[in-house]
């Protein structure tokens, strides 16, 4: 079934809520574990159910946020999930309780109760109002961006489509590009401020509620934080410091070089990576999607399985239209067991991540479409972006036909960016923490420590006024994460980390990093992070000689490599 012919219909809360009432029951009085098994499937393909229609609601609400009746349905689904959570958690409550525990675990593994332990200290029935609140926030902020109409020389675009005029070769042109997009921003300012603001003090409110100091550890357990603490993730920030933020310090100083530009250079000018411009597509939208074809044909026979299906059941949706969301993701419809690439290609090396990054996590969710539980199909979102990071750099060998004479300019790039995108993204999650540490600080404070932060993380960044929004510290507020998912971004930092390794293993040996990557990939969401890393012969982020060996690696290959003709 392709996904337009996916029916949608809303379904009967309180109905649910009565089958979740009767499942629990029956479960709870389950005379042996075949009869608790037929209860817990029972539940597993009620709950794919649920997810299904609520997953079709939210992708065709991305696809068109001005769709007035999926407007509607998002809107129900932000009251009514937190309503049936309250049913979901009393039913893992008697799972836990369960006496066949041991059977259970015997035949599906001990994620599925280890997971269930972490979300039980997430949910109290005295925060589902804030949950709903939170959920109509996270809503308004992301309609704003995608409302987004931007006057630039005889045109209007979105945020998505202002991309390649921030990336032009002319100097001029690109700047006026930034100066028009942050313009946007900050003729929304106090809007962003008002949303930020709500969603920290509600967050607190919430952790509060449910009995912790804030909402830090309340965002840990919602981020299913299962093998690793606050504490190991300064440690990585630390080694980020050490390590990687002096090899990302050279990469832009090589490129103020090339670029005539002195460093530290403006946000602008940090955006070319080359005077002649920066690695683009080659083709149509319709020849990236079929070079990636090719690539996913010849890289093995899954993969080949796999990219065909989502291309024959019409389960991508990657052109930038007016109306459409920002930003891009993956998901699964449990019920079709497929997933779902949703992305807004712009013309430029984003359009052909999208085929490599946004698949690479398809591909490990159709690897273990089967799995049961349903919560086991997934690993943690650290684990996830694993998959998706390193498939971008398996890419390599075909990017000839995304990229043609490009080529050489995007090898360089993209693992320049790997390693520049680091810090950055571990300066978001340092921001986090600070802000959710002291929720009482003032829209003007966080803009401060933002610019500080700047300082320590991304020094290569001139904060000048040439770009009030960026130079005033208020960069973060375009960082969806930051406003929907809170602590999120660490996981890309990790994540890329553990991708580079899959890089350097590429560069020796194709064949047996490959298998590395299907020996990671096919576990699913059968361990914790840190296991699913020791299964598949990779190490950990967290021990600070990682980082310290993949910046070594990467260093010794951009000073080698040849940039000749690349000015």
């Amino acid at each position: 079934m392709k996904f337009s012919e996916m029916p949608y219909e809303r379904p009967d809360i309180q109905d649910v809520k009565n089958q979740l009432v009767e499942l629990t029951k029956r479960l709870k009085g389950a005379a042996d574990y075949a009869a608790a098994k037929d209860v817990f499937l029972e539940m597993e393909e009620l709950s794919k159910h649920v997810e299904t229609q609520s997953t079709l609601a939210h992708i065709r609400h991305s696809i068109d946020t001005r769709d007035k009746f999926y407007d509607e349905e998002i809107k129900f689904w932000n009251g009514a999930m937190p309503e049936l959570e309250e049913h979901f958690q009393t039913w893992n409550h008697t799972m836990l309780d369960s006496s066949f525990r041991p059977e259970f675990e015997k035949e599906y593994g001990n994620m599925m109760f280890l997971n269930t332990e972490m979300e039980l200290k997430t949910f109290s029935p005295e925060i589902i109002q804030e949950l709903q609140q939170e959920n109509d926030l996270k809503q308004e902020y992301d309609k704003l961006l995608a409302s987004a109409q931007i006057s630039f020389e005889d045109g209007t675009y979105t945020l998505s489509q202002m991309t390649p005029f921030k990336t032009d070769k002319d100097d001029m042109r690109r700047l006026a590009a930034w100066k028009a997009e942050g313009q946007w921003y900050k003729d929304h300012q106090a809007e962003l401020d008002r949303l930020y603001d709500e969603l920290v003090h509600l967050r607190d409110a919430m952790g509060r509620k449910l009995g912790y100091d804030g909402y830090t550890q309340l965002g840990y357990y919602r981020m299913m934080r299962n093998c690793y603490t606050k504490e190991d993730v300064e440690k990585f920030r630390a080694a980020v410091v050490k390590y990687l933020v002096p090899v990302a310090s050279g990469i832009y100083q090589e490129q103020a070089r090339r670029l005539g530009k002195e460093y530290p250079m403006s946000f602008a000018d940090n955006a070319l990576a080359f005077r002649s411009g920066n690695a683009r597509p080659v083709g149509t939208p319709d020849d990236i999607l079929a070079h990636g074809r090719k690539f996913y044909d010849e890289l093995s026979p899954e993969t080949s399985a796999f990219f065909r299906t989502m291309l024959d059941r019409e389960l991508m949706d990657v052109l930038s239209t007016e109306g459409k969301a920002g930003g891009g993701y993956c998901t699964s419809i449990p019920d079709y067991k497929v997933p779902f690439i949703f992305a807004n290609f712009n013309g430029t090396q984003h359009d052909v991540e999208v085929v490599t990054h946004e698949a690479g996590h398809a591909f490990a969710a159709w690897m273990n479409r089967d799995r049961v539980p349903m919560s086991s199909v997934w690993p943690s979102l650290e684990a996830c972006e694993v998959h998706s990071m390193s498939m971008e750099f398996f890419a390599w060998k075909w990017a000839e036909g995304f990229f043609g004479e490009d080529t050489r300019k995007f090898y360089y790039a993209h693992l320049s960016d790997a390693l520049t995108f680091i810090p950055y993204g571990t300066m978001v999650d340092h921001f986090q923490h600070e802000v959710f540490e002291k929720p009482d600080m003032t829209p003007a404070d966080r803009h401060v420590l933002w610019k500080e932060l700047l300082g320590v993380y991304m020094p290569w960044m001139r904060l000048d006024g040439e770009i009030p929004f960026y130079a005033d510290g208020e960069g973060w507020q375009r960082q969806h994460h930051i406003y929907d998912r809170p602590f999120y971004y660490i996981d890309y930092c990790l994540a890329q980390t553990v991708a580079l390794q899959f890089w350097a293993r590429i560069q020796k040996d194709p064949k047996a990093a490959w298998e590395n990557y299907m020996a990671y990939t096919k576990q699913g969401g059968s361990a914790v992070f840190t296991d699913l890393l020791k299964n598949a012969g990779l190490d950990n982020p967290f021990e600070e000689n990682c980082l310290k060996e993949v910046c070594a690696a990467a260093r010794k290959w951009l000073e080698e490599y040849d940039l000749e003709g690349l000015a």
